[in-house]
């Protein structure tokens, strides 16, 4: 196997939230202590309800803020506190593609000016050689000619996504972070701009961070997938292995009310109450005020997250599910 791309070992991002003058700040932690790696060609998908810490990771992974604690490599490179000669190499080496395609692109430039942007701030090459590079990466994102002269308006909410890939794929990444890049389209478009993503990814053997509260769009870019809750991982594992048998509850209750993804013999559960608050979180495990199966060892004692059945899980009762598994695949 290949060298990870990205490896994070332990990651931590705590805030401080100010309370007032004569109250001590509050502490925040959005992540919990999260590792992964993810190899060339592969793809990570890191699922979740809103709130439990994803897109902090995502900004941690983009060197955008750095972790309050743990250790991050890029193409095996310190990325937490990296020399200064490799600054430049690491921030061309990881790119993002937003949320909300119109929203990253700068409604007063033409497309072609966006891409070569990038390409006049990095690199040291002719105003010529860069036209032709963004041109050709239109083409290969499936784009014409005549788009290079439009402006971002101009084009439908799946064209302007392509855009946001291209103008991702300009400086040569080896890691591209997808912040929920097809949630704002419509299903069809959901489904081409994936395939678009897979194509590129055999193509330039792309590695990707996916960011995505939609386990039916996770099935078909994962390779493997990571669940958090609260800002602490859940379960973590090969993407088919937890999508045929799921060992946490948390993890249950997502597959369950995908559609689509529930099986005839898949009990579907539902889940009460509300996210606790990160400033307040569970003293046991942090989904036991949700979770129909918790008893007072959840509520008292926080799970470990340990190897199961070729994943990780946090669960004190994942053997019980495990020997469940075969009856509910």
């Amino acid at each position: 196997m290949s060298a990870p791309v990205v490896e994070a070992k332990d990651l931590r991002q705590v805030y401080e939230i100010r309370r007032g003058f004569f109250r001590a700040p509050a502490r925040l932690q959005a992540v919990g202590g999260v590792s992964f790696a993810v190899q060339p060609g592969r793809t990570l998908a890191v699922v979740g309800e809103s709130g439990c810490g994803k897109s902090t990771l995502a900004r941690m992974v983009t060197l955008i803020e750095p972790p309050t604690a743990g250790s991050l490599t890029l193409d095996g490179i310190d990325a937490v506190d990296p020399p200064r000669a490799d600054w430049r190499r690491l921030r061309r080496m990881v790119q993002l593609v937003f949320q909300n395609p119109y929203g990253s692109l700068n409604p007063r430039r033409k497309v072609g000016a966006i891409l070569e942007e990038p390409l006049a701030i990095n690199t040291d090459l002719a105003r010529p050689e860069r036209t032709a590079r963004a041109r050709a990466m239109l083409a290969k994102v499936g784009l014409r000619p005549e788009h290079y002269d439009r402006y971002p308006h101009m084009f439908s909410g799946g064209q302007r996504q392509r855009i946001a890939i291209a103008r991702a794929l300009m400086l040569s990444p080896k890691l591209v972070v997808a912040d929920e890049p097809v949630s704002a389209l419509d299903v069809s478009i959901q489904a081409q701009v994936l395939n678009l993503l897979a194509d590129l990814q055999q193509e330039l053997g792309l590695a990707y961070l996916f960011i995505s509260h939609d386990l039916g769009v996770v099935r078909h870019i994962a390779h493997d997938v990571l669940v958090m809750y609260l800002g602490l991982v859940m379960e973590q594992g090969e993407k088919g292995r937890i999508y045929a048998a799921p060992l946490h509850p948390y993890t249950q209750a997502l597959l369950g009310a995908t559609p689509g993804l529930t099986g005839a013999k898949r009990k579907r559960m539902v889940l009460g109450g509300d996210l606790p608050s990160p400033l307040s979180p569970p003293k046991g495990c942090v989904f036991s005020t949700r979770c129909p199966y918790a008893t007072d060892l959840c509520r008292a004692e926080r799970p470990a997250l340990r190897p199961l059945d070729g994943r990780l899980v946090a669960c004190h009762y994942a053997e019980t599910f495990l020997a469940e598994a075969p009856a509910a695949a």
